[in-house]
């Protein structure tokens, strides 16, 4: 048995340095508690930016303006030091650590803001690095498009695990691309919440005959900073909860065996059999014996790609 935390609580929004500090205190506290794998939710350095669902395109320019700013500032540059305290305190506690970021380009421009996901392993050391592949709606005026580079699988001491953000488990492609390199845990760090999502979570946890953990976003009208931009029309004041949150944990049969922890802040501490991942697949595995590839057959970039390339 492996211990998995899933934790929903709110970042300090916009506010990098005290987020990554409460990341840190999370990841010493659960860690006592015996977990293992520690899964925060997408966008949680320096917060989801929520407020896109709520400004009027064309009709909202100077606030889209300042807080596109704020959350330039507060991304995390991946070639700094900023993540230094949740580095220091994965090793510390030897456990290893998902963590959902805005992440800022230290390449090409430099100013491109993606919607990343990282993975920190029990040395202190990011070792892997997935860019969303395609950010939702208004989620393409914040961040730009990801590509194949981190649809890695990786070996850890809980079990082999992967990564995709909210709206990729939609994208069928990008789950095979993880189903095929023997995912045990499937990590989905999301903003979504809802009876869909919690079906769709299910659905793929049958599909892939893996431990399905969906870490949502419950973020409440008073974790924005006091100084928000036009906040009482964006969010009124008797409007408390921006999003439930709805975390949850699915086995490889699609029964549900924790959550959805909805409109509540909190962790889910559990202790799963990562072996059953293997064992559900002697009736369904659709990425082995029932894949077909003389039939089907998927290829994957996983180069990085950037819009200049020098030559000397």
């Amino acid at each position: 048995m492996k211990k998995i935390a899933v934790i929903q609580e709110a970042p300090y929004v916009l506010d990098k340095k005290n987020t990554i500090k409460k990341a840190a205190e999370i990841i010493e506290s659960v860690s006592e508690q015996g977990a293992e794998l520690i899964v925060f939710p997408e966008a949680f350095i320096p917060g989801y930016p929520a407020w896109i669902w709520r400004l009027r395109p064309g009709g909202d320019w100077g606030i889209s303006e300042e807080l596109h700013v704020r959350l330039l500032k507060n991304a995390i540059d991946l070639s700094s030091n900023d993540l230094e305290p949740m580095l220091d305190a994965a090793k510390e506690k030897c456990v290893t650590v998902v963590c959902g970021i805005n992440e800022r380009d230290n390449a090409n421009s430099q100013s491109t803001i993606y919607n990343s996901v990282i993975t920190i392993d029990t040395q202190g050391r990011v070792v892997n690095h997935h860019r969303k592949l395609m950010p939702t709606n208004p989620e393409r005026m914040i961040w730009g498009f990801g590509d194949g580079h981190g649809l890695n699988v990786i070996d850890t001491p809980v079990g082999k695990i992967g990564s995709l953000i909210c709206w990729e488990n939609y994208m069928p492609l990008a789950r095979y691309s993880l189903y095929s390199q023997g995912i045990e845990i499937y990590i989905a760090p999301t903003y979504d919440s809802g009876e869909a999502w919690t079906g769709t979570m299910q659905h793929i946890a049958r599909e892939s005959k893996c431990w399905v953990l969906s870490c949502g976003v419950a973020l409440e009208r008073k974790d924005l900073p006091k100084d928000f931009p036009d906040i009482d029309r964006l969010y009124p004041a008797n409007e408390n909860w921006i999003n439930p949150g709805d975390s949850l944990v699915v086995s490889p049969s699609g029964k549900i065996v924790s959550g959805p922890l909805s409109k509540e802040k909190g962790y889910i501490v559990l202790d799963i059999d990562v072996e059953i991942a293997a064992t559900s697949k002697r009736s369904l595995d659709v990425a082995g014996h029932y894949s077909r590839p003389d039939v089907f057959n998927l290829q994957v970039n996983k180069s990085r790609q950037s819009p200049t390339h020098f030559k000397n």
